[in-house]
């Protein structure tokens, strides 16, 4: 599962409000239902972190390492499209023969439809697909393992529901409030090219200056009581401008040989286009690597990957990946302070260096 093993999406949250004691028997309320109940109609419902059959919510199936792992279930039933239109063809075929005529009235269509999913929907399989959930109990940090904002939304939703906490995304809005109690549209605007652009894009100035950073400063950052980290920014890249900074392509994607140093992104750069999304490795020594992917834009992450653990005991090994994550969100943010307290500084200097660094960039 996402968090237990391999790599995952995330949306990191902050939980307005501490977990209730109870927060087991709230979820178990809220639990998935039997799946020969399932017709057409999504039915949600919450899931064991072990498996999405495993309906039963418990300190065993869904507590490990003393934090909360459990999935929130999607199951409904549904003929393949293809399936569903050859049986109501065959029907057609016999309503046109018994009528002796060439064509089906609407009305009748419709009531074949309607029939052949009647008689055939309930020997369709329901499938099933979740949306892992993890609270790490001791920042009262929420973990959704998706990138999908829809996704975030109805999970959201449902974990409101049965707590009456609420998750609050990580972005740029809840760390500008959280880190110097102001607004996103305090931070003033960065200009790569030295043209000022039309709309803020504080995410993607936010991307395209770790990647300043990370090729003048080695992306070398000390965090409190966390040591030393390095970032470097890797391909493939994907450069975004408004529609109304530049004609034509709005959006261009760099994936070939050496894309940091490519012709294509130096061009990017030029014309006014800010990174929208691109592949991070972040470090702290040579044995603790996260690589992800970063959507500026929606403040996402995808394909995390964190650093290797030796434990094989399940508890032991999810405490040690949620801590893992604890850190990589701790360290990122601290990239995230040091870029908005050195913009909103606003010194010409270092606004003059982020411009001279774009220009003279080496391109292949």
């Amino acid at each position: 599962m996402a968090f237990e093993s391999g790599t995952t999406a995330l949306i990191p949250c902050t939980l307005t409000g501490k977990m209730p004691k109870d927060f087991l028997k709230r979820l178990a309320q809220y639990s998935a239902g039997k799946l020969d109940d399932v017709r057409d109609e999504p039915a949600f419902g919450w899931v064991s972190g072990r498996h999405l059959l495993e309906s039963e919510i418990n300190e065993t199936t869904a507590v490990f390492g003393g934090h909360l792992y459990v999935n929130l279930r999607k199951a409904e039933r549904k003929i393949p499209a293809q399936l569903l239109n050859a049986i109501c063809r065959r029907e057609e075929l016999a309503y046109m023969q018994a009528n002796d005529t060439m064509v089906v009235p609407k009305k009748e269509k419709k009531r074949i439809k309607e029939d052949a999913i009647e008689r055939n929907l309930m020997k369709m399989p329901p499938t099933i697909s979740a949306i892992p959930i993890a609270v790490d109990m001791a920042t009262n940090m929420l973990y959704v393992g998706s990138s999908s904002l829809k996704a975030f939304d109805l999970a959201a939703a449902e974990f409101l529901k049965a707590m009456e906490i609420e998750p609050i995304p990580v972005n740029i809005r809840e760390l500008m409030l959280k880190y110097f109690k102001k607004s996103e549209i305090d931070l003033p605007d960065v200009s790569f090219n030295g043209r000022p652009s039309s709309e803020p894009t504080p995410g993607r100035d936010f991307l395209t200056w770790l990647w300043y950073f990370s090729e003048t400063r080695n992306g070398l950052l000390k965090v409190e009581n966390l040591g030393n980290f390095n970032l470097i920014i890797e391909g493939p890249l994907t450069f975004a401008i408004n529609g109304d900074d530049l004609p034509g392509a709005s959006e261009s994607t760099v994936k070939k040989g050496c894309p940091q140093m490519s012709a294509e992104a130096k061009a990017s750069l030029a014309v006014g286009k800010k990174l929208r999304k691109a592949k991070i490795l972040l470090a702290r020594g040579d044995a603790e690597k996260w690589t992800f992917t970063f959507d500026a834009d929606m403040f996402t992450f995808s394909s995390l990957s964190l650093p290797e653990t030796e434990s094989m005991e399940i508890n032991t090994r999810f405490e040690e990946r949620i801590l893992s994550l604890n850190v990589f969100l701790t360290a990122f943010e601290a990239y995230f302070q040091k870029f908005a307290s050195d913009i909103m500084a606003a010194k010409p200097a270092v606004l003059k260096d982020i411009v001279q660094w774009a220009s003279d960039r080496e391109s292949l």
